[in-house]
């Protein structure tokens, strides 16, 4: 099973969702429509992409009358958060390990 930081880095691979998404977190909320207009890509390809964000749990969508409103769900980016700290800490690790070599070759 694909884990949860795979598909995030997947989703936001794209640099048009990945756009898209900076937007809403950025922005706040907004409609397909508004989003187009920043977009550079047609109304179909933002509600495509608008779409793989929804499935991937980046953002979440709200239904007002004829129009839907789209805000980011920046907590979906917990993962990433997770897997980052953890190759910090193994490059740190890997650092101080190369430090203390370098030391005792100068010695």
């Amino acid at each position: 099973m694909e884990q949860q930081h795979d598909i995030l880095f997947r989703t936001l691979g794209d640099p048009t969702r990945r756009g898209i998404f900076e937007r809403l977190c950025a922005d706040g909320e907004q409609t397909v429509g508004a989003l187009t207009a920043g977009a550079g890509v047609s109304q179909p390809a933002v509600s495509k992409h608008l779409g793989i964000l929804k499935q991937a749990g980046l953002v979440q969508d709200r239904h007002e009358g004829r129009k839907t409103h789209y805000s980011a769900k920046v907590e979906a980016l917990a993962p990433l958060v997770d897997w980052t700290k953890r190759m910090n800490n193994f490059w740190h690790a890997r650092f101080d390990d190369l430090e203390d070599l370098l030391k005792r070759m100068d010695q």
